[in-house]
């Protein structure tokens, strides 16, 4: 037997789950005190620290003068840290937070000594289908996993590819996982026996030469003392993970090839309902992640000052923190759900005060009065925006020609009329503030004193003479200037900025008389969009054909005349699960009518047109027979009812061809799960879901095995297109296909983290502890776009884009003389499929990251005044230089391939 055993102590450490992280950290503490001791002490011993650099910068914030300690047993190859900064879930966080968590786990443990050289994903609820080349991309040749894996795979060693067809040898951890040999050696008798029986089971997986890999460990686990001793007496070897790795090649040829995501039930459970549970959370982290990813960082490169690196390093330590594999997840007690919203939340007040900075400098060139527009996105764009100016004046863009607009709502212009003594009016003037505004003048006329207010003032007040004038004052009147909230359709250049501001009538349209400025401006251009029509219910804008049945259900017709009937039912049924998977009573009730429906018309364009649709339904109370029950497939629903509104906002907005829902009610029910149902225009066995750089084919049923039930239901990140129509996504969302429709969880309510009996699935996935708040009740909303599409997945990209990335509205901050500025581009990124993922200064480079969804070969076209330009990984190191030409650069990609190229501007 010598040999041929490999015994790897580790620690499967869960920052953040039935306890929340201080509780989690002070056990963590003395784990690693224990495990420093015992290596100091016992000169054989080894040690992996589960692949996070969480664990050692949770514990050296405790034990800071341990660092030396944990640094020399790192150098000395016998204590393993790293690759990530912690084990996230793949599918709840974006693919650019998977890049960011595994260079910040990297660089700092090459800082104690070096990263283990392996991408180690032990306990992710699945596996992303890029997984492989960011890997690779980022220098590592070896992945270790085990949820997932299909039951194809029959070795413990597979080829891992990835879309773009890079390999990875893959060390998959059979029978038991990364605890395979944790029972091995519970004690010291029988251990011959127990030694001999694992090496009887890896043998089947291994083949008959080589060294068997046993990890000994598990959840929250410290070393046993005695270790290397009873290591020895079965003839195995201690070592860490990267050691058993790195004795094997990274080759692949030989190796069984699995191809894309990793979401098998064959062989452990993937605990599926964890996509859908705390819906907040996931909102929130889509939000953070776009206004970290998408605003701040490449407005500041850009157009920024300074690089605000420290502000921008903390929201992403606070997004990778929160990408956890039991905190994102929201599969934890109610405590930690909240603490991870927090720091969510954290990461997204950063990324707003590094944006509003860029753009308040920006702002300082467009005149007080007029509007700053930001486009977030690589291509030139035309879109609707809704500013706040003041008068009644049209909007001119900086060439002096007209915008189309759309009066939307005018503020209140008298904030106070009353019979007041005047010196108590007085206490609410602060300097020139009042009310919130500036005073820009004063008067006293008939006993009553007059304030006029506005956003900005030139006025000094004159207190004394104010006061001096008060006599015989009895009321007190603030008027403020006229003010308007309006849509307006503007065109941005990439990443770029463009302004807007009133101008005179005359000035505007040449002399036009009122009630002819619309037509103008919709004649101005042969490229203008058509204006959207409202007839009955019925929305129009030359692009897609919107009308609301009886029901409150959506009937949709493309310009092409895809058509889909009945889109946007709403189902609601009940779920007797937990936090890790749905389960239906066994006596269902599924409220699918509404009991009454209502219709009214907010706006009819001709920029935004939007019907509030309110349907009232009775659903059931809470789960019936749930509470302790011995066998939950007895349970049933409640006959107590709760009326629920769903209100559900359908706006059309000119030049784009799908229809914008928000969905809003006010969840009164435990114990349920709530679907927007949308039928598909034709037949279809598959769906396209983007996700983490790629987009993955998914069919209609989900591989069986472990006892699981292997529901369909599968994690969309942007959007997911199946059948001629597409959901347009803005924050990660479950969804299946069933019985020839598209189904879109908004709700999943449950009452329990994990129950010891869930009809759909056999073993508990943790402790069986009450989560009141996972019940979600309170005001719930989703966003979301519906498409009809006509020929391919691929049309449905560019338009996600935008629907996912606002044009960004500004108000002017400069002197009200000044001009409006020139539109200026920021950098243009143009490529059939190619999607900007991440633009950042890095060491006085821009660093800019694309990816091709496509599975064609295509380019990128990056122009922007750049002077040189090099190739890195993901890492951010540098490779060959890119040939530039007139400032830009062609980027040749291969399918699905993610690029990253430095650059430096003229």
């Amino acid at each position: 037997m010598s040999n041929e055993i490999v015994v790897v102590p580790h620690t499967h450490w869960d920052r953040e789950w039935y306890e929340p992280f201080q509780r989690f950290r002070l056990r963590l503490v003395a784990l690693l005190d224990e495990v420093l001791d015992t290596m100091e002490r016992e000169p054989g011993y080894h040690f992996t620290l589960d692949g996070q650099l969480a664990c050692v910068d949770d514990y050296l914030e405790v034990r800071p003068e341990n660092r030396d300690r944990i640094a020399a047993l790192v150098e000395s190859g016998r204590l393993a840290v790293g690759p990530w900064q912690i084990l996230l879930d793949e599918f709840l966080c974006s693919g650019e937070n998977i890049v960011r968590n595994l260079e910040l786990g990297m660089s700092r443990a090459d800082k104690l000594g070096g990263a283990m050289p392996v991408g180690y994903l032990p306990d992710m609820f699945g596996h992303t289908a890029q997984m492989p080349q960011i890997l690779r991309k980022a220098g590592l040749l070896h992945a270790c996993v085990y949820r997932g894996v299909p039951s194809s795979v029959v070795t413990d060693a597979f080829a891992w590819v990835a879309p773009d067809g890079t390999a990875l040898r893959t060390q998959y951890l059979p029978a038991g996982g990364y605890g395979n040999g944790a029972y091995m050696f519970a004690d010291a008798e029988g251990l011959e026996g127990r030694a001999a029986a694992f090496t009887a089971t890896m043998r089947e997986w291994h083949g008959p030469e080589g060294p068997l890999l046993a990890m000994y460990g598990t959840d929250h686990s410290a070393p046993v003392r005695g270790l290397p001793e009873m290591v020895a007496t079965i003839g195995a070897r201690m070592d860490t993970l990267t050691g058993y790795i790195a004795a094997h090649s990274a080759e692949v040829d030989g190796l069984p090839r699995i191809e894309g995501e990793l979401r098998s039930h064959a062989r452990a459970n993937i605990l599926p309902g964890v996509i859908s549970i705390r819906p907040h959370v996931k909102q929130a982290m889509g939000r953070a992640e776009r206004m970290v990813e998408r605003y701040a960082e490449p407005l500041s490169t850009l157009w920024g000052g300074a690089w605000p690196g420290r502000f921008l390093d903390m929201a992403w330590w606070r997004l990778v923190d929160a990408s956890g594999h039991d905190s994102v997840t929201g599969c934890g007690v109610d405590d930690t759900a909240q603490q991870v919203a927090a720091r969510i939340a954290e990461a997204e007040h950063l990324g707003q005060a590094v944006r509003d900075m860029v753009t308040a400098r920006l702002a300082s060139e467009v005149p007080s009065g007029g509007v700053l527009v930001v486009n977030p996105t690589p291509a030139t764009r035309s879109g609707v925006v809704v500013v706040d100016v003041a008068g009644t004046d049209p909007l001119v863009d900086a060439s002096g020609r007209p915008v189309p607009v759309q009066p939307l709502e005018h503020a209140a212009t008298l904030l106070l009329d009353e019979e007041m003594d005047p010196a108590t009016a007085l206490t609410f003037v602060h300097g020139t503030e009042l009310y919130g505004q500036h005073i820009t003048g004063w008067s006293v006329e008939d006993s009553t004193l007059t304030f006029t207010v506005a956003r900005e003032t030139t006025v000094t007040m004159d207190m004394e003479e104010l006061r001096a004038r008060l006599d015989g004052v009895t009321r007190v009147r603030i008027v403020a200037e006229p003010r308007r909230t309006v849509a307006a359709l503007v065109e941005a250049p990439p990443l770029g900025h463009t302004s807007l501001r009133p101008a005179p009538h005359d000035q505007a349209y040449g002399g036009a008389r009122d009630g002819e400025h619309d037509e103008a401006c919709w004649r101005g251009s042969d490229a203008a969009p058509q204006p959207v029509r409202v007839e009955a219910d019925v929305l129009d804008n030359g692009l897609l054909r919107v009308a609301i049945a009886a029901d409150g259900t959506l009937t949709l017709v493309s310009r092409d005349g895809t058509t889909v009937t009945g889109a946007g039912r709403v189902v609601d049924g009940g779920d007797v699960g937990d936090t890790y998977n749905y389960a239906p009573p066994a006596d269902d009730l599924v409220v699918s009518e509404p009991e009454s429906v209502e219709t009214e018309l907010i706006c009819s364009g001709p920029l935004v047109a939007a019907v509030e649709v309110r349907r009232t339904y009775l659903w059931p109370a809470s789960g019936d027979g749930v509470e302790g029950a011995p066998e939950l497939p007895a349970a049933s629903r409640s006959a107590r009812l709760e009326e629920t509104v769903v209100s559900t906002r359908v706006e059309l907005r000119a030049g784009e061809p799908f229809v914008r829902l928000h969905v809003e009610f006010d969840n009164r029910s435990d114990d349920h799960r709530v679907r927007l149902h949308v039928p598909l225009p034709a037949e279809a066995s598959e769906s396209y879901a983007e996700g983490q750089f790629s987009v993955v084919r998914r069919g209609t049923v989900a591989e069986a095995g472990c006892g699981e039930t292997p529901l369909p239901t599968f994690p969309a990140s942007s959007w997911v297109a199946a059948g001629g129509v597409a959901a347009l996504l803005e924050h990660v969302t479950e969804y299946e296909l069933t019985g020839g429709e598209l189904a879109l969880t908004l709700l999943r309510s449950v009452g329990y983290l994990s129950r010891n009996r869930n009809a759909l699935r056999p073993e508990p996935a943790g402790p069986q502890l009450p989560t009141p708040a996972a019940q979600s009740r309170g005001r719930r909303s989703v966003s979301l776009a519906l498409m009809p599409y006509a020929q391919s997945w691929q049309e449905v990209v560019p338009h996600a884009e935008a629907f996912r990335h606002d044009l960004l509205v500004t108000a002017g901050q400069g002197d009200p003389s000044l001009p409006l500025p020139a539109p200026a581009t920021g950098l243009s990124v143009i490529g059939d499929g190619v999607v900007m993922t991440s633009l950042r200064d890095r060491d006085g480079w821009s660093e800019l990251r694309v990816v091709a969804l496509t599975p064609d070969a295509t380019e990128a076209v990056i122009a922007g005044d750049l002077a040189e330009a090099r190739h890195a990984d993901l890492r951010g190191r540098p490779g060959a230089s890119v040939p530039v030409t007139d400032g830009a650069l062609r980027l040749p990609l291969g399918p699905w391939e993610i690029a990253t190229i430095q650059f430096r501007k003229l």
